[in-house]
């Protein structure tokens, strides 16, 4: 018979604050290593939350029985007010719906034809890279991954100022949001004190700068087949399209989601092509007679293979969705362990990816892991991208945008740092503080 689970107590917690604030995943690890893959911690109130890195489980929870594991209110509530109801912060028939909606837009076929666009985006945003200087590429990053999602969408010029408006306010309601779930007993006051109410009139400008750019698409009677064009043509079973509320909703988790996991991997992994130049050579070789703007992009994409596995790679050391979140609306027996239903599970990838029941040498940058001619089957414990049916609908519209990106710098660059390590800032997704890298043309 299985030992009870450890209980992190309330007060191990209260002493350990300002640790989780600034950073949980040390915390996490500790207890990992001290309690096993799996252990409880007493959040007050006699509210417990389990966390575990056991691959079995998460595959149980996310795949297995998906039916019963809900997003928790961490995201469905808490998230929400801030940026809408829609994939990312719903459930049930709601998210199945809206699924079977918006998933069409980002099938491959629909992609090709943004292709172009994304490179266009991309070609712009990378002026910002100064040679033989070092410079922070994180910032760099943000802006090129928000660009490329924004002409994606929009396929306009003239919303350059209006986007970096959007792009201000999600990063400002994001910090807002990270206090209230790492401090909970602060709630209060950060409702008495008003920084809740004046974040969510941020929300509703964002909303009305969308509106705003949705209704002059609607006005000029133009189709200009971006993900706005088709979202705008999705419809319901009964043949209606989406509100205008909906709309919106949908498009900024696309924002909020699209750009923030893209910045975060392509910044890791220009990060690892600094640290191992060894590795950025033997990328270097593949991608040196890349020609996106002659080439057939989709035809090169798919020729990539070595960029891919770099991408993968970095994104096992540096999962952008480090921890993911459910509830159970039933009672449940998970790895041998009986469970009441709305029990909160925290499921950490950054743990998984990093474990050594699964990973040779789990913490060296490896990109031959993932080679297609020889890599073992990671499935059952990989998953960058999330897993079963709320797998990232974006997860092809990110990847063939972060090759393009890795391509383009390593063909013209040779990258350096002085670094041996990154340090990370886990926010609703796992970023990077910043990344000083310094870019050298290449003869």
């Amino acid at each position: 018979m299985k030992k009870p689970l450890v209980a992190v107590s309330q007060l191990t917690v209260f002493k350990n604050r300002n640790r989780i604030l600034k950073n949980p995943l040390p915390f996490h690890n500790e207890n990992f290593e001290k309690y096993g893959d799996t252990f409880m911690v007493n959040i007050g109130l006699g509210s417990k939350v389990v966390f575990t890195r056991n691959a079995a489980s998460i595959r149980y929870i996310l795949q297995k029985n998906h039916k019963n594991y809900h997003k928790s209110s961490l995201q469905t509530k808490d998230l929400a007010k801030y940026i809408g109801q829609g994939l990312l912060t719903s459930n049930g028939d709601f998210w199945r719906v809206h699924r079977r909606m918006v998933q069409p837009a980002f099938h491959k076929k629909k992609l090709e034809g943004l292709l172009g666009i994304m490179h266009k985006s991309i070609q712009t945003e990378l002026r910002e890279i100064f040679p033989n200087k070092a410079q922070d590429v994180f910032p760099i990053m943000g802006d090129l991954a928000f660009q490329v999602v924004a002409q994606s969408l929009f396929s306009a010029d003239n919303i350059r100022k209006r986007m970096r408006k959007l792009q201000d306010i999600t990063t400002t309601n994001q910090k807002m949001l990270i206090k209230e779930m790492r401090q909970p007993y602060l709630k209060w006051w950060f409702q008495l004190s008003g920084d809740i109410n004046k974040h969510l009139e941020f929300s509703k400008d964002a909303q009305k700068l969308l509106d705003d750019i949705i209704q002059e698409r609607i006005d000029s009677g133009e189709e200009k087949d971006d993900l706005l064009d088709m979202l705008l043509k999705a419809r319901y079973e009964d043949g209606m399209g989406m509100s205008r509320k909906q709309l919106i909703d949908e498009v900024l988790i696309l924002f909020t989601a699209g750009h923030e996991t893209t910045a975060n991997t392509l910044s890791f992994t220009l990060f690892l092509m600094a640290r191992y130049p060894v590795i950025q050579e033997k990328l270097y070789q593949e991608v040196k007679n890349t020609d996106f703007e002659k080439d057939d992009i989709m035809q090169s994409l798919a020729q990539l293979k070595y960029a891919k596995q770099c991408i993968e790679e970095s994104m096992r050391l540096y999962p952008p969705v480090y921890v993911i979140d459910r509830v159970s609306l039933a009672d449940d027996t998970v790895d041998g362990y009986d469970f009441k239903k709305r029990t909160v599970w925290l499921m950490s990838i950054y743990e998984l990816h990093r474990h050594a029941d699964f990973w040779e040498n789990p913490t060296e940058f490896i990109p031959e892991r993932f080679d297609p001619e020889n890599k073992k089957d990671y499935t059952d414990y990989y998953f960058p991208f999330g897993a079963g049916p709320r797998m990232c609908v974006g997860n092809n519209f990110a990847m063939y945008e972060m090759i393009m990106v890795i391509a383009e710098l390593v063909k013209k660059y040779r990258i350096h740092t002085d670094n041996n390590e990154v340090e990370i800032n886990p926010l609703i997704s796992l970023k990077p503080k910043a990344v000083p890298l310094k870019f050298v043309p290449r003869d």
